[in-house]
């Protein structure tokens, strides 16, 4: 890449900390206990000193003391400075949290890491430093725990431990960077574009811009106080006996509730597990058949259950009011967090943005600062736009390039009514919605039964009834082969259901329908998985390439996407399932996953989808601050005095066709308020 900068700086930051409660603090100063902004943020936070290398020089490493580092850090010119650690968030948090520096560039070794090596291997210093033959990570900082101030005999310890870290640190850095090892190249250099990724996703954390509305949360916070308080007087139990499993079982059956089972579910360690499991999680249908039954004392009882173990809402609100009182709010994402590159919440920081609903008040309670607007922009229907470029789905394109209702006019095609629209055809819309956005990846059947009994993509809870069966063209017919399937009932049983058998066997007929509807209708998609089977053979197991339409090529044990990067797939396993039949599995350890063809193509699909999305965000960076991004979504930081242009200008960035997928439609819903979940 055209470097941004003139000097890049590697360092590495030393703190005070304290495991155990000190004299000088009641409560444990430490990251295992304590989020990154709020242990940089603490009052007692303190950093011992830094170690700094001008990266690609032989300059020798230096530590610099604590009460040396304002002098130091005001030597260099920051607009064309870049800073290099492992764990950036920490050591570049701290310049920015404390010191007030924002670096022009950001590299982070270990964001690098999780991405060319997987997300369920070690990328810890020590671990990374043993894959490439490094000299082992030392251990002095243990000696620090608890200490307020260092003796001049610990300080020197923790400065050449922490210049070992540097050391570590470039070597690992520039192995990831090249691609080559001590034994020749491993992997292709890193791509740029995904190196200004990290730097923008480290950035939503170290320069927080965001506004927390703190009598808004207060007040959120408190009404889910009472909503609990009044469930608790009203039956008359303690929250510790809701909270356990053991006695919510005893209050259910002094009410004469047998309380409800579930077979324990088989694991790679217990593959034959014996015994059962209360089913009193919230998506469990026994539990629901509880909450929503005639019995109003235990409908109650089980609402009063829900309030103390949905504890989400009241402890959020509780948390951003804390982050509040110590400043603006960093958005704590971890780059490539998912096999498919997808971002997650960061490790250990408490706040999921992946994970807070539309229309929530924790969304309203975000804001832009004075003078500013968040500009939010969310790619319609980005995977099966995707799914069906990759599978030559000219059909499903065409009906995305119309620009109308997708889900009504594939609706038309999968149940063969012209005209089928929201209005006249409702359910069969809805149900044509369901199968376009999880039929695409092989989802069979029961699956599709289960989830949508217990809400599916986060819609409702759905049970088909004979008359909406008999809509889906459920015949007599479909009732015996079902029925005659030993191997169909026995998945069907195996649902956890609140209804009948009969009225699950409909259901199940009902969702079975929709699934070969789909099927039938999206035929490219079923030649697809055809392919994608077969090369789990061909080119993950046997090595041969296979590349498709230029935007992946199939390896040994590898995907590689057309950003460079890789959905990888280690230790491919041949074995047998359930029913005889040969099946794949991969992974390393106990941590062994099943590997088909709806799982291959789902991945692809995903990170395919996460490139066009990280390229708009990309684009539009070049103009406003992405202050952080949800799912398909960005959320951009513009001027209040041009929102409407900044919307528009976000919209053209979102929607550029790939020069590596000509002639896929794009579509994005862009909208701009003072407060996040106000903005479209």
């Amino acid at each position: 890449m055209s470097k941004p900068y003139k000097t890049l700086l590697c360092l590495d930051a030393e703190t005070r900390w304290s495991s155990k409660p000190t004299l000088w603090r009641e409560e444990p100063l430490t990251l295992s206990k304590m989020t990154t902004e709020a242990y940089i943020r603490d009052p007692l936070f303190k950093a011992f000193g830094f170690c700094i290398h001008e990266y690609g020089t032989d300059k020798a490493t230096q530590w610099y003391r604590h009460d040396e580092l304002p002098h130091i850090f005001s030597m260099y010119d920051w607009k064309t400075t870049a800073v290099l650690a492992h764990n950036a968030q920490f050591d570049v948090g701290i310049l920015s949290m404390i010191y007030g520096i924002q670096p022009c560039f950001i590299f982070d070794s270990l964001s690098m890491a999780r991405a060319l090596r997987g997300v369920e291997v070690g990328n810890s210093l020590m671990k990374l430093a043993e894959v490439f033959g490094l000299p082992p990570k030392g251990r002095a900082v243990h000696s620090t725990d608890g200490l307020y101030e260092l003796t001049p005999e610990i300080e020197h310890e923790l400065a050449e431990y922490c210049k070992h870290d540097v050391f570590l640190c470039e070597e690992i850095f520039t192995r990831l960077l090249t691609g080559m090892h001590g034994g020749g190249k491993i992997h292709d250099a890193y791509p740029t574009k995904e190196l200004r990724l990290i730097d923008m996703t480290i950035r939503m954390f170290t320069k927080p811009q965001l506004i927390l509305d703190v009598p808004m949360l207060e007040k959120a916070r408190d009404e889910e106080n009472e909503k609990l308080r009044v469930a608790l007087e009203r039956t008359g139990v303690q929250e510790s006996d809701l909270a356990s499993n053991d006695k919510f079982a005893e209050i259910l059956e002094k009410m004469g509730v047998l309380p409800p089972t579930k077979k324990k579910r088989p694991t790679l360690k217990t593959p034959n597990p014996v015994g059962e499991n209360f089913a009193f999680a919230k998506n469990d249908a026994h539990f629901q058949q509880m909450l929503n039954g005639d019995d109003e004392d235990v409908a109650l009882l089980c609402e009063a259950r829900l309030r103390v173990k949905s504890t989400l809402e009241r402890t959020r609100a509780q948390r951003f009011i804390d982050i509040a009182s110590r400043g603006a709010l960093p958005v704590p994402l971890a780059y490539y967090g998912a096999e498919t590159g997808r971002w997650q919440a960061a490790k250990g920081s408490s706040i999921n943005f992946q994970n807070m609903k539309r229309g929530s008040f924790l969304r309203k309670s975000i804001m832009a600062p004075d003078g500013y607007v968040i500009v939010v922009g969310d790619l319609s229907q980005i995977e099966p736009r995707v799914l069906a470029w990759i599978a030559d789905y000219h059909n499903m394109l065409e009906i995305f390039r119309a620009g109308g209702d997708p889900y009504a006019t594939f609706g038309s095609q999968m149940f063969n009514i012209p005209g089928l629209n929201k209005d006249t055809h409702p359910l069969l819309r809805q149900s044509a919605k369901s199968a376009l956005l999880g039929c695409g990846y092989q989802l069979g059947w029961a699956s599709f039964s289960a989830q949508l009994l217990v809400g599916f993509l986060g819609a409702p809870p759905k049970r088909y009834t004979k008359a909406e069966a008999l809509q889906l063209g459920v015949t007599g017919e479909h009732v015996k082969r079902f029925i005659n399937n030993k191997w169909h009932m026995e998945k069907m049983f195996e649902i956890a259901r609140t209804c009948t058998d009969e009225e699950l066997l409909i259901h199940c007929l009902a969702a079975k329908a929709i699934v070969e509807k789909y099927r039938a209708a999206a035929e490219p998609v079923v030649d697809f998985w055809k392919l994608l089977q077969e090369r789990i053979t061909r080119s993950l197991i046997e090595g041969e390439v296979y590349e498709h339409k230029g935007v992946f090529t199939m390896k040994k044990e590898e995907i590689v996407l057309v950003n460079g990067m890789s959905l990888k797939y280690p230790n491919i396993e041949i074995c047998k399932d359930e029913r005889g039949h040969t099946e794949f599995r991969f992974g390393t350890g106990d941590k062994k996953g099943k590997l088909y063809a709806g799982r291959i193509c789902n991945n692809i699909t995903q990170g395919l989808a996460r490139i066009v999305m990280s390229d708009g965000m990309l684009r539009t960076a070049k103009r406003y601050d992405v202050l952080g991004t949800v799912h398909d979504e960005q959320l951009d930081l513009a001027p209040e005095e041009e929102a409407e242009e900044a919307k528009a200008w976000v919209h053209a960035q979102m929607i550029v066709e790939p020069k590596w997928m000509p002639g896929i439609p794009l579509n994005a819903d862009v909208g701009y308020n003072k407060r996040y979940g106000l903005a479209k």
